[in-house]
């Protein structure tokens, strides 16, 4: 028993230390609360990497600490140490355990990867567009909406078919856990089970640009009597054959996701392109240092070719140069539904008229 009390020792110490540095990392690394199915075994994993990692530092800080104090030469003790040339069973051993380990960590990873990606019974699709610096929401299976708000059913299977417009952007909401980059000119999928009704936040978690940390979006979580109900609020939306052109430039700015929010502000704050406060009538000054009236061909032309005149203390090619072929895309479609011509420019002017 007393050749082995130095090894009891140290197996204790480095047991204390281990659940120690597990509570501490409770705290000090603690993860938001959990909301969809795909957390569970994403923090089954988490729990498993921070047990280990609390047992390898404890392992080697414990008997490197015991050695030096428990060893430690008496201070007059002069003579050579004892020549030890190695141990083969215990260099054997520090190879095999590690490599299985890690081995162990990665087919664990891969069934949970597979877990959270495979498809799974009663599905329900939502088109996610991502575009400097909005998110749109589109629900093919509830009547071919588009929303600026994510809601989504509980406890029902959501997959998400996400295309980026421009760069890449990634879909983060931390309560769910998973991430998924979108690729300009690929579509990639995510699955989400929402299990806690509620409210989220979802966030950009790839760095695409200026107003990168402003490109959050809404999501809520609703029963299905709820999420129903919802459902039937977007579809009695008033036609836009209905609307008044001021409504519909103000849906244009926020709703569509055309982006306008992202950067023109209504209320006078600055952003990455000149508020729309107070814009319509007044005298812009240009980075060439002319000056121009902001009247509707002005406006016009700064949606269609926007590095054409760029407003002093703003940088170009930062406003996307395809809008003449997005708004045409979208004004067929609604021609096509409603049988309404509709022109977005000018809807968009005649709202920015009224923003004195």
């Amino acid at each position: 028993m007393r050749r082995f009390r130095h090894f009891i020792f140290v197996a204790v110490l480095v047991a204390l230390s281990t659940v120690g540095l597990r509570a501490l990392f409770s705290v000090i690394l603690a993860l938001p609360r959990a909301s969809s199915a795909e957390a569970i075994p994403i923090d089954a994993l988490f729990n498993g990497h921070y047990w280990m990692i609390a047992f390898l530092f404890s392992l080697i800080m414990v008997m490197m600490l015991y050695a030096l104090f428990v060893f430690r030469r008496p201070a007059d003790d002069d003579t050579d140490g004892p020549y030890v040339h190695g141990n083969t069973v215990l260099e054997i051993g520090w190879t095999i355990v590690p490599t299985v380990v890690v081995l162990g960590f990665g087919f664990w990873g891969a069934v949970t990867l597979n877990e959270i990606t495979s498809p799974k019974p009663n599905e329900m699709t939502v088109d996610v567009t991502g575009e400097q610096w909005v998110w749109s929401f589109g629900y093919p299976e509830q009547g071919d909406f588009i929303s600026s708000e994510l809601v989504l059913p509980v406890d029902r299977t959501i997959v998400l078919k996400m295309n980026a417009e421009d760069v890449i952007h990634s879909f983060w909401v931390p309560e769910f856990r998973v991430k998924q980059d979108l690729v300009p000119g690929r579509e990639t999928t995510l699955r989400i089970t929402p299990t806690e009704a509620g409210e989220f936040a979802l966030r950009c978690a790839e760095i695409c640009g200026l107003n990168h940390t402003q490109m959050v979006a809404t999501v809520r979580v609703l029963d299905a009597a709820g999420f129903q109900a919802w459902v039937d609020e977007e579809l009695a939306a008033p036609a836009f054959a209905e609307m008044t052109p001021e409504e519909r430039g103000a849906l244009w700015h926020s709703a569509e996701g055309f982006g306008c929010v992202a950067c023109h502000s209504l209320d006078g704050a600055p952003g990455v392109g000149p508020t729309w406060q107070g814009l319509y009538g007044r005298q812009e000054e240009l980075a060439d240092g002319s000056t121009v009236m902001v009247d509707d061909a002005y406006i016009t032309t700064s949606i269609i070719d926007p590095n054409a005149q760029i407003t002093a203390g703003y940088n170009p090619n930062l406003m996307p140069q395809n809008y003449a072929e997005q708004f045409a895309a979208r004004e067929q479609e609604i021609q096509t539904a409603e049988g309404v011509d509709i022109d977005i420019i000018a809807d968009l002017i005649a709202f920015i008229k009224t923003l004195e």
